[in-house]
């Protein structure tokens, strides 16, 4: 027994780094571990709720507990890896007209799937390395604080506009998350703040959704009211989407991060889909149920449906005319 505890360390190192490069050869831009103790910022979580900065998204109430201690979303997982991947397309519009914007990560299949898939070979390479372990996957789901999780395993800070940054990929990523009870060697959390003093992504914002630096009014977000929000726009509701159909990105086109590292994607499972980087307004107008879910149900455009993406090219083509004036 003691020889087997003496060599458990690098028994334990080589997996690590054996699932490291399982998840860079499936495609993954990056990739940490994390621990999974209470969340350091778990007071402000509670004071954000407590302020109506969530809006509609009643679930993240629901769901606070959780975001709050990690531990407790999967029973008896001792770590979380953690996956980055660029969505990054190169360009700031896709030039197509009369389209109108679209965020840049819905710009390919919904990356629910992709990463989805991704995440699932990886866990498999995880039980393979530790016979008996077991995993659970998430992308963009559940009760899970992805950014939180992601400074933990090493991979960037949290910036001024909530967004997770990079310094070597800047901010145009997705995060993935396995949480396992898979012995492994958890990273070193990401301790610097290297926003400094600059502040062009709360200046950038169309809409002044940010209350201050790192606190984001959801109710005034762009990408809230053409994503989450599901009930009609008033009138101020509307004219803050303004020219944008689906999502936001300008508070990430400004970041300095990414103007000077990020990277167009070489992945084939992210190119763009022009009738969806840059649809056309009157068709979506027009677009049955039916023939909205053969064209977009398998991309982003899915989670506000039909009605929503209706509502929201209502909302650009009033805005436009009202500029035009």
């Amino acid at each position: 027994m003691k020889d087997v505890e003496e060599n458990r360390p690098g028994e334990t190192s080589r997996r690590t780094v054996a699932a490291k490069r399982r998840a860079l050869e499936l495609g993954f831009d990056a990739v940490g571990v994390a621990s999974l103790e209470s969340n350091a910022h778990a007071d402000d979580l509670d004071q954000w709720l407590a302020a109506g900065y969530a809006g509609s998204m009643t679930y993240l109430h629901r769901q606070v507990e959780q975001r709050k201690r990690p531990a407790r979303i999967v029973p008896d997982a001792g770590v979380a890896i953690v996956t980055l991947t660029n969505y990054f397309h190169g360009a700031t519009d896709p030039g197509r007209e009369p389209g109108a914007k679209v965020a840049q990560y819905a710009w390919s299949t919904d990356y629910h799937t992709v990463l989805g898939r991704r995440l699932e070979q990886l866990a498999t390479a995880v039980r393979e390395l530790a016979p008996g372990a077991r995993t659970r996957c998430y992308v963009d789901a559940g009760p899970v604080p992805e950014r939180e999780l992601a400074q933990r395993a090493g991979l960037g800070w949290t910036g001024k506009n909530t967004m997770l940054i990079n310094p070597t990929i800047g901010s145009f990523t997705f995060i993935g998350v396995i949480f396992t009870d898979a012995e492994l060697v958890c990273d070193l959390p990401f301790q610097a703040d290297r926003c400094g003093t600059c502040r062009r992504c709360l200046d950038a914002c169309p809409t002044d959704a940010f209350v201050e630096a790192r606190v984001l009014d959801a109710r005034r977000c762009i990408s809230y009211l053409t994503i989450e929000h599901a009930a009609p726009f008033r009138d101020d509701e509307r004219r803050l989407v303004g020219d944008w159909l689906f999502g936001c990105d300008v508070c990430q086109d400004v970041c300095p991060w990414n103007i000077r590292f990020a990277e167009p994607t070489s992945d084939p499972e992210l190119a763009v889909r022009a009738e969806i980087a840059a649809p056309d307004l009157a068709e979506l107008l027009a677009v049955a149920p039916d023939e909205f879910e053969r064209r977009f149900g398998d991309t982003p455009f899915e989670r506000p449906g039909a009605s929503g993406l209706r509502r929201n090219a209502a909302a650009v083509s009033a805005n436009r005319r009202e500029a035009a004036l």
